[in-house]
């Protein structure tokens, strides 16, 4: 069986990507902050889906946990052949009413944490002539939106190149561009989850995103209004874009 290695995986898409995966035969590597819950989701994929499930319990903010994952996937006696980026945090107040501690919490997660995970996998992966990392990244990536989106901008940028650089060497990357997405992300930041046409359910989003890896594709940007709105920032000038934001804050 193919072993993935998902990064916050007790929750939201990185739940949904354990348990798609495991539907697939896929062998798991769960890495999440709480061991109690990451036990429990362990526990369930077992049972349900008769996979075989290892846990990490690490807060990839601290860099001596980022580094026990790193080692996971550079151990080529247990090789990983799918890496899903996926923890990550958004902050709710604009950036100056942010500890700067706060800002660069969310920086080691949304970025540093990827590229270390990614140098680290793609190693074995172009060893081996194959494997695959999807990176979690946003709708948000392609707006001018403070620093969430300047690093998820970062991530779409990393992963169009990698997907470039390493296809030859028989590595897939692609990075997954979610809209509003019905999971806890939200209520984490306490913004009041929406129930309109906006919403993508998250087993919608990550089957589609499992096909469009599946089909080589450097981007999934799931849900036709969403790549509309991707469609629509390269056409609109960045400023009309910002000074649109800009109104709806006041």
């Amino acid at each position: 069986m193919p072993t993935a290695l998902v990064t916050g995986a007790t929750a939201g898409i990185g739940h949904a990507f354990a348990v798609h995966l495991a539907r697939r035969d896929h062998d798991l590597v769960l890495v999440a902050r709480d061991g109690a819950r990451l036990d429990e989701v362990a526990a369930t994929l077992r049972t349900d889906h008769g996979v075989e499930v290892e846990t990490l319990v690490a807060d990839l903010v601290e860099p001596d946990q980022l580094a026990l994952v790193e080692a996971r996937l550079r151990d080529a006696g247990r090789p990983v052949d799918l890496l899903v980026n996926n923890a990550g945090f958004g902050l709710k107040q604009r950036f100056l009413d942010n500890p700067v501690e706060a800002e660069v919490a969310m920086l080691d997660v949304l970025v540093t944490a990827v590229l270390r995970l990614t140098h680290a996998a793609l190693g074995p992966m172009t060893e081996r002539g194959s494997g695959g990392v999807i990176n979690v990244s946003s709708v948000a990536a392609f707006l001018p939106r403070g620093t969430y989106a300047a690093a998820k901008a970062w991530v779409n940028s990393f992963s169009e190149w990698a997907a470039n650089e390493y296809r030859g060497q028989g590595v897939t990357v692609m990075s997954l561009c979610p809209g509003f997405t019905k999971t806890e992300f939200h209520e984490r930041m306490n913004v009041k989850r929406g129930d309109s046409f906006m919403w993508l359910d998250v087993d919608f989003l990550v089957d589609k995103a499992l096909k469009d890896f599946d089909k080589g594709r450097v981007y999934s940007i799931p849900g036709a209004h969403y790549k509309a709105i991707t469609t629509l920032t390269k056409i609109i000038p960045s400023r009309a874009l910002q000074t649109y934001q800009s109104i709806g804050r006041r």
